[in-house]
C-alpha cells in the first residue's frame, strides 16, 4: 500500500521540477503559470499572475476552459512545499499536455528566499 509520500516521490520522478534559482525565468517563460494550492492560500499570498485552481478541481477546469485546452500550453506549477504541484504536474501529463513542470520547494521556498507575493490589498476606508 502507497501513502501521499511514496505517491509524490513517484510523481516527482515522472514530472520536470524547475530549481528556485531558475524559477522566475521559468515564469516569465510559461504560458501559464498555476497555483493549486486551496483558495484561502491562494488569497493568504500567492505569485504574481498565479491562475489559481486548486488540485482537486484541475482536472475539470483544465478540461473546461477552452483557453487552457491546448496541449502545446507551457504551464509551471507550484503549491506550498511542492507536493500538490507534482501530483497535478503528473496529472495533467497524463491529460496530454506536453510542457509541464512546477517549482522546486512550491510557495514555501519562494517566500522564504524574499522573491515577492502578491496579497490583495484591504479596501481603505479613509
Amino acid at each position: 500500500m502507497k501513502n501521499a509520500h511514496d505517491l509524490v516521490a513517484a510523481a516527482k520522478a515522472r514530472i520536470r521540477e524547475i530549481p528556485l534559482s531558475e524559477s522566475e525565468s521559468a515564469i516569465h517563460a510559461a504560458d501559464v503559470l498555476l497555483d493549486v494550492r486551496e483558495p484561502d492560500e491562494y488569497r493568504a499570498g500567492h505569485i504574481a499572475g498565479a491562475l489559481n485552481i486548486p488540485r482537486g478541481m484541475l482536472e475539470f477546469k483544465m478540461s473546461g476552459t477552452p483557453e487552457l485546452g491546448s496541449r502545446d500550453l507551457n504551464i509551471l506549477l507550484y503549491c506550498k512545499g511542492g507536493g500538490r504541484a507534482a501530483l497535478a504536474a503528473q496529472t495533467l501529463q497524463e491529460m496530454g499536455y506536453l510542457s509541464v513542470s512546477s517549482i522546486t520547494g512550491g510557495f514555501d521556498a519562494w517566500a522564504a528566499a524574499g522573491k515577492p507575493v502578491d496579497k490583495p490589498a484591504l479596501p481603505s476606508f479613509e
